[in-house]
């Protein structure tokens, strides 16, 4: 049995093309492996604070020498980690905004990298290399975007700051095993976005 963490990151909500994605993945993922366990992390609907100065202030103290105040600045931030350390495998159900992801999302990546419990330096102190924590998980990156063209060796690949984004920041946390499904076209709509359509949601049905 896996336990499956499904975050949505998209601002729309019936009209999200992102979160049908996750929708079809978890169908097909429940239809395959119904023993697995799921679990939900909205945070394109439901806000995610920005790390602030309290943030910083609890996350580079070692816990055992935290106040009682500045632990509240990572409450947040420790339920988001232990649910990370929790579940085996990620999905991430995101669209490209200003190439990029959204805001919420980005906000929820400062909430999980926490040096010492999703990296760490290799020799303990700053030192350029980093090792990740998250051991054994696998990731799934459902994107959703208006244009083509930025997949690997494409023309717009130097634009794509939304999965090299995620697959890199992931990779930094541990998570190497990664399976990337991009749904473009959708600026265009019409019969091109269709067959877009029919074809990633088919990929989509064929893992597992």
């Amino acid at each position: 049995m896996n336990k499956v963490l499904i975050i949505n990151a998209s601002v729309r909500e019936e009209k999200s093309h992102s979160r049908k994605l996750t929708q079809i993945f978890t169908e097909n993922w429940q239809n395959k492996h119904p023993e697995d366990l799921f679990t939900y992390r909205e945070v394109g609907l439901n806000i995610i604070p920005p790390i602030m100065e309290n943030w910083i202030a609890s996350a580079f103290i070692s816990p055992a020498d935290r106040t009682e105040q500045n632990q509240k600045g990572v409450e947040l931030s420790d339920e988001l980690v232990k649910e990370l350390k929790e579940n085996d495998i990620y999905v991430i159900g995101t669209p490209m905004y200003n190439w990029s992801i959204p805001s919420g999302l980005k906000a929820y990546i400062d909430q999980i990298m926490r040096i010492n419990e999703t990296w760490r330096f290799r020799s303990g102190q700053p030192d350029g290399d980093y090792v990740g924590l998250l051991k054994n998980k696998k990731l799934f990156i459902l994107s959703s975007r208006g244009d083509t063209g930025y997949g690997e060796k494409e023309k717009n690949e130097n634009m794509n700051f939304q999965t090299t984004y995620l697959k890199f920041i992931f990779g930094i946390m541990g998570v190497q095993n990664t399976t990337t499904i991009s749904l473009d076209n959708e600026e265009f709509g019409g019969e091109i976005f269709e067959e877009s359509k029919k074809t990633i949601y088919k990929k989509i049905n064929l893992l597992g």
